[in-house]
Parts: C-alpha cells; sequence; structure tokens
C-alpha cells in the first residue's frame, strides 16, 4: 500500500478525557510506527455535551463533529471506532458500532456485566469485525518482561502475588455525585474502574483464575450532586447530597487454575496514594515486582541462593515490548499515553491482519466474569468459582 490507501478512517465517539487520550493516540500512532501496513485517519469525533465534539474536532484535526453518535456511524468513510462514553452506555453503542459494520476499539467495561460483554462479543463474532479493549498496562514494556521472564520459569513456579491498585481520586468527600456513583449508570464503583485492570493484570500474567472469596465497602456513603456536566473527578462543593450506590474498595483472595494463590486489593479513596498500581509476583526462587510510577523498572531477584536473594532494580529498554518505539535507551521514562499509542497500533494491526492482536473483547467477558464472581462474593461471603 501507498499514499491514502494506507489510511484508515477511525473515529471518537465521547470526547471526555478518555476520548482526548484516544485521539491523540491516533495522531500519534503514525510517528512511532512509521513501518505500519495501515495508518489511521481521524475522520469524525461525537459528543452529546455541547460544544465539547466541535472542540475537539479542531483539536485534533478531525473533520467532522457530531452531537448524535448515530450520525456518526451513518458516516461511510468510518471504518473503525473508538467508544469511550460513560460506562451504562458502552453495551449499546459497542453493539451498535459493530453491527454498522466498524471495527471497535472500546474501553473497558464493556457493559455493566458480563452478560452484556458476552453480548457485545457475538456481536463482534456475527459481523466478523476486530476489537480491541482498553486494558492499557499490559502494554507497559516492562509489565511485557515480566511476562516473558515468568514464562522462563526466572523466579521458579509462581507461589503467591498480590496485585493492588490504590488511588486518591474518590477520597474528597465534596467530590461530584456522577454517573461514576451510580449503580444504574456506573454500575460497579472500583471493582470496574480500577480493579478489572489488576484482573486482566493478574489473567494476562499467571493464567486463568479458579475461585475467589471478597469484601467490599462504601466508606463516603454521600456525595454532592453537581450543577453541570462534569468531565474526570471534579468537586461539587455545596450540591445536594445523594447516595453512592457502588464500592470504594475492593479485598480479594483468589486462586489461579495453575495452584498460585493472589491477593487483590484496590481502592479509589487512598489518601495519599495517586495512581499506586503494581504487583509482586513470588516464585519457588525468586520475586518479581512493579509499580506503574516507575513504568520502566522491575524489581527481580532469581538464582538458586532462595535465603538472604539480593533484589536488583532492572531498567527494562529498546528490547522489551514496544519500548524501542518511544525511547533509544534504558532508563529513558515512557508514560500513560504511550502505553495507549501501542494499545491503538495493535488495534489496527489486529484488522490489517484480520486477526486478534492485544487484549480484545473476549478478555473484557473474562474480566467481567471475574468481577461478577467478586460481586457474588462479597453479597454471600463465599468462596465462589469463576465463570462457572
Amino acid at each position: 500500500m501507498s499514499g491514502d490507501e494506507r489510511a484508515l478512517g477511525v473515529a471518537v465517539i465521547g470526547m471526555g478525557w478518555m476520548g482526548a487520550v484516544h485521539a491523540r493516540a491516533y495522531t500519534r500512532l503514525r510517528q512511532h510506527y512509521p513501518d505500519s501496513a495501515r495508518y489511521p485517519r481521524l475522520i469524525a469525533v461525537a459528543d452529546d455535551v455541547p460544544g465539547r465534539a466541535e472542540a475537539g474536532a479542531q483539536q485534533y484535526g478531525a473533520g467532522r463533529a457530531y452531537s448524535d453518535w448515530r450520525d456518526l456511524l451513518a458516516d461511510p468513510e468510518i471504518e473503525a471506532v473508538s467508544v469511550t462514553v460513560p460506562n451504562f452506555l458502552h453495551a449499546e453503542i459497542g453493539t451498535a458500532v459493530l453491527e454498522a459494520g466498524k471495527h471497535l476499539w472500546i474501553e473497558k467495561p464493556v457493559g455493566l456485566t458480563a452478560a452484556d460483554a458476552a453480548a457485545v462479543n457475538r456481536a463482534a463474532a456475527a459481523a466478523g469485525k476486530q476489537t480491541a479493549v482498553g486494558f492499557n498496562y499490559r502494554n507497559a514494556p516492562a509489565v511485557e518482561r515480566a511476562r516473558e521472564l515468568l514464562a522462563q520459569g526466572a523466579i521458579g513456579d509462581v507461589t503467591h502475588a498480590r496485585f493492588r491498585l490504590f488511588s486518591d481520586y474518590a477520597a474528597h468527600p465534596d467530590g461530584a455525585l456522577s454517573w461514576r456513583y451510580s449503580r444504574e449508570r456506573g454500575g460497579n464503583g472500583v471493582l470496574g474502574d480500577l480493579a478489572s485492570h489488576g484482573v486482566d493484570l493478574m489473567r494476562y500474567l499467571l493464567g486463568e483464575i479458579d475461585a475467589l472469596v471478597a469484601d467490599t465497602a462504601t466508606f463516603i456513603s454521600e456525595r454532592p450532586s453537581p450543577t453541570a456536566a462534569t468531565s474526570g473527578h471534579q468537586l461539587a462543593t455545596g450540591g445536594e447530597l445523594g447516595p453512592v450506590e457502588n464500592e470504594d474498595y475492593v479485598g480479594a483472595l483468589v486462586r489461579m487454575t495453575s495452584g498460585a494463590r493472589c491477593v487483590l486489593e484496590s481502592s479509589r479513596v487512598s489518601v495519599g496514594e495517586q495512581n499506586s498500581y503494581g504487583f509482586e509476583i513470588h516464585g519457588t526462587a525468586g520475586v518479581i515486582r512493579w509499580d506503574y510510577r516507575r513504568m520502566g523498572e522491575l524489581e527481580l531477584a532469581a538464582g538458586d541462593g532462595y535465603q538472604d536473594a539480593p533484589v536488583s532494580s532492572v531498567f527494562v529498554g529498546p528490547s522489551a515490548g514496544e519500548y524501542g518505539r518511544f525511547q533509544p535507551g534504558s532508563a529513558n521514562p515512557m508514560g500513560y499515553d504511550d502505553l495507549k499509542v501501542i494499545e491503538a497500533q495493535r488495534f489496527l494491526a489486529s484488522i490489517e491482519q484480520d486477526r486478534p492482536v492485544g487484549a480484545t473483547i473476549a478478555d473484557a467477558v473474562a474480566m467481567a466474569e471475574t468481577l461478577d464472581a467478586l460481586v457474588e462474593s462479597a453479597n454471600s461471603g463465599r468462596w465462589v468459582r469463576v465463570g462457572r
């Protein structure tokens, strides 16, 4: 292919913060992957908040702005669509994108339940279209290197692990009572928002989940209602108080199919914690640790010493994952947006190769089945098998 024959018409539905991240990823992809068989051409954006679509189109060079996403799906030049709207719209719009004959890149969770995600997955199969889901932390080059090391047996057989996702974005009691805190519109709370990434990392690194027992809690039971459209995590000091309907915290004990034991813990109200995401994985001969805030670094102990084993800090470099597309040498930092560029490239590669590349809706279904099990266990106080 050459010239415009390589271009793939893409669009973004939902131009809040995440929609802007997708738009930037599309516009940057050709810079980091100049040899790609296809590259995205951002044709249109859609958002029902007055003025937001127009502003997004101007900022990111899209030629068209729609206030109704249905009009965007009727545009024949658009071949692939990003869906970055609030959670309760994911299943409806994602299914409509596929039924319109377009490939789908959608943020998690893909609907409010595993049944929602499975329905979108069936729509993808029926349409014969490729999908991608926003499990961006698995794209970090250090995470990919950790996966390689685990597969090579660098730390022996995995025995136990801990996955944490702590943040303070909801710690302020005056945080606006947005759709995120509504069961009907946001679904699960921190489960769908942060713990979903932990579940995906657990599966990506350690394999399938067998069973779990969980506990959840809501620590801030009321929040003030916003007086205008919100984006991100804004305050609404003085607004009328309303109930928070989903959880702030989850803690779980997890049994992997491999026999490994894991701890999953996540909170959106952890004062003093900003994007504190990571894992530590112990094996019979070592340990691997990763902290998102030090994205390009692993802590590693391996060998045959067992006791008093030294732990080394290892900076990943151009040979790890997609690192070399962004930086020339070890210890140069990458950022969150870079992970979304990688995600965008894998989405386009899946379209070009007509096969899954990267996380797909099938991964979202497996994650959602785990979330359903977490909810069931928290409600019953019992161990629950996943996906059964």
